[in-house]
């Protein structure tokens, strides 16, 4: 039955595109293009991808195979040209999902629970089988620097240890590491310090972690609910480190009962004494950490339009949204209609309008790539894949328009639909920000609310989807996005809850943005330095 329905998936695509050439040419009438853009044909897209068949899309995943397959067939319908990998449409990526097979920690008899009280991540450890570990060596912060070692004179091969997260200071506030006010890198990059006891022979680091709750609900974001997932980058040469274990305070000052006094009295003496000091301490730990590691194919999506202008084609600008979506768990499959279907079909639509214009005379004098990304909902890895990889030139790629769930109501507009968050237009050029205003000015008339564009935002959005590693490599790029939602990752964010007036809307003066963009005489400026 799902092949069945999936052939007929394909089958629409490959002929609801006829109509491309039979539009009427009308000069300079970019409004006849974006009318094209209905609520009917982004019903239509959206109603196939937020289906049941395609299995909630996760990447790596037979959804999302079957998602981009629909995606390239449609690209092909409208007349794109295939320009990637094996003459088809396609970007291929090598992802490693890794999660825990068996992850236990015990202390004193008593099983603790794995993302409540202690977080470890499966891509950074090894198979520790069981480990009955009855005494820990606390061994300062577990630097080894040049100016100050906790490392130095210790003899800890096979042996475990206790390390506090973050450096000491001197009594006159000067990091130990550096000599200095400034911290050295072992504040930030806590690998450094489990390389340093990998290469002493330590079998375990348990670090006391100053940021427990925040750093304990991104592991919860990526590895337990996001099935965690990383690129496989068949270059990179990683060095071995230690296995990990991070624990609160509160932990460590159980874990260690009385003797956590010998852990405060160490500290105070490094201060003090401005040097090194460790102390053994007995425990009742016992610690099972295997590692379920396979890998997993996800591919971008491309359909690539080439600009009018001789002059102007070798510049481009990308239309970028994300089609994958977190899968099925057992017999529940999140569809994902909000969250990005809306936005895939966006994308769908605005190409379509495109191609309808250049096959009238009437294309763009830049070029524009629609790309359609995997791997966002596991760490917007599609798209840093594709900036690691450029198929077109970075430098000369002038702007990225990303769409990201723009089909609900959020709250506070629910009695205003006709409204977009606008995110990050004016973080690197002042001319993306008053385009944007300008084609809504004069065609679309949407409330731009830029709340979530304020950089003391909380929820941090311009940092969470893809346009962000664009604008990591000083590319200017604006998010549309309407906000969260009470189905925001859930089994309910469906096709029949999607406002496909309120999408079309947004969806034009994406259009509109894209068109002035790629039409203008001039490069849109980057001069706004973050």
């Amino acid at each position: 039955m799902k092949t069945t329905a999936f052939t007929l998936c394909l089958f629409l695509a490959s002929n609801l595109f006829a109509q491309v050439d039979r539009v009427p040419a009308i000069e300079n009438n970019r409004e006849v293009y974006a009318a094209t853009i209905t609520t009917e044909d982004l019903r239509r897209h959206l109603s196939i991808l937020s289906s049941d068949e395609m299995e909630g899309r996760e990447t790596g995943e037979p959804g999302q195979v079957m998602a981009a397959a629909y995606l390239a067939s449609v690209l092909e319908s409208m007349g794109y040209p295939a320009i990637g990998e094996d003459g088809g449409y396609y970007q291929s990526i090598a992802f490693r999902r890794q999660r825990w097979e068996k992850m236990e920690l015990s202390v004193n008899g008593e099983e603790l629970r794995y993302g409540w009280d202690f977080y470890s991540n499966p891509f950074e450890n090894k198979a520790i089988a069981e480990a009955d570990i009855d005494e820990l060596i606390f061994l300062g912060y577990g630097i080894d620097s040049e100016n100050y070692s906790d490392f130095e004179g210790q003899k800890l091969a096979g042996k475990d240890i206790l390390i506090f997260g973050g450096e000491p200071k001197d009594r006159n506030g000067n990091y130990l590491s550096t000599g200095t006010s400034e911290p050295g890198p072992w504040s930030e990059d806590v690998s450094l310090k489990l390389k340093a006891a990998k290469a002493r022979g330590v079998r375990a680091v348990f670090v006391v972690d100053p940021n427990f709750r925040d750093n304990l609900a991104e592991v919860r974001r990526k590895v337990i609910n996001g099935r965690g997932m990383t690129m496989v980058d068949a270059n990179a040469e990683k060095e071995p480190i230690a296995n990990s274990v991070f624990i609160s305070t509160d932990l460590a000052r159980n874990l260690l009962g009385k003797n956590f006094k010998k852990v405060v009295k160490a500290r105070k003496k490094i201060v003090k004494k401005g040097k090194p000091y460790s102390a053994d301490i007995p425990v009742d730990i016992s610690l099972t950490q295997m590692p379920d590691m396979r890998g997993l194919d996800g591919v971008n999506v491309l359909g690539y339009l080439e600009g009018s202008d001789p002059e102007l084609k070798e510049e481009l600008l990308i239309v970028s949204a994300h089609y994958d979506h977190i899968g099925r768990r057992g017999d529940v499959i999140f569809n994902g209609a909000d969250d990005n279907g809306s936005g895939t079909s966006t994308v769908l639509e605005m190409a379509e309008a495109f191609m309808m214009a250049k096959k009238n005379g009437q294309g763009p004098r830049r070029s524009i790539a629609f790309m359609l990304v995997s791997g966002e909902e596991k760490g917007l890895l599609g798209s840093k894949y594709y900036v690691e990889n450029p198929i077109f030139p970075l430098e000369q790629t002038i702007a990225d328009i990303n769409i990201d769930m723009v089909g609900r109501v959020d709250e506070k507009h629910a009695d205003n639909p006709y409204y977009i968050y606008v995110i990050g237009s004016d973080r690197l050029s002042t001319d993306l920000h008053r385009i944007n205003e300008e084609a809504n000015d004069r065609f679309t008339q949407l409330e731009l609310d830029y709340t979530y564009n304020a950089e003391d935002d909380p929820n941090r959005y311009y940092y969470r989807s893809d346009h962000y590693n664009f604008a990591e490599r000083g590319i200017p790029a604006i998010f549309f996005f309407n906000g969260t939602h009470e189905d925001y990752h859930g089994a309910n964010d469906t096709v029949d809850k999607i406002n496909f007036d309120k999408m079309a809307k947004i969806a034009q003066l994406a259009f509109h943005l894209a068109w002035d963009l790629s039409n203008r005489d001039e490069r849109i400026k980057v001069d706004v330095r973050q």
